[in-house]
């Protein structure tokens, strides 16, 4: 075992594992999981996306994000729009009720990241932060 945890990727898969796990614990109550919560939360940033935008951004497949945007749709949590700059593409848009989810799984995050990192001081953490933003946003 020493072996694996020695490696940083296994050690990301790990607690990407874990923090997929209780997320998902706690958003089992409302029927979604981390994935439809991971399209709210890029669609709260923005004035809309194309799917195949968030397939991109995600990094999920074109066809799931069909999939999870349907779901979405049907809680009335996100919609589907006529693209202004293309009227043969459409636009995903956050709704009020999604935004309102979203503000209501605020705790629930915090609470997620919170016993994940548990082991670390607040320093730690804002160290951890800056280091995975700037390993997740490399090409």
């Amino acid at each position: 075992m020493r072996g694996l945890h020695a490696d940083a990727g296994y050690l990301l898969y790990r607690l990407g594992l874990r923090s997929g796990q209780l997320f998902n614990t706690f958003l089992q109550e409302s029927g979604l999981r981390l994935r439809h919560y991971a399209v709210l939360r890029y669609l709260v940033g923005s004035e809309g996306a194309l799917q195949r935008e968030l397939s991109t951004r995600l990094g999920y497949d074109p066809s799931a994000i069909v999939g999870l945007v349907d779901d979405l749709e049907k809680l009335g949590f996100a919609e589907r729009r006529p693209s202004p700059d293309d009227r043969r593409s459409r636009i995903v848009v956050l709704t009020e009720d999604g935004r309102a989810f979203l503000r209501d799984t605020d705790e629930a995050g915090r609470k997620v990241t919170n016993e994940l990192l548990a082991p670390l001081d607040p320093a730690e953490r804002e160290t951890l932060q800056t280091l995975l933003l700037r390993v997740a946003d490399q090409p």
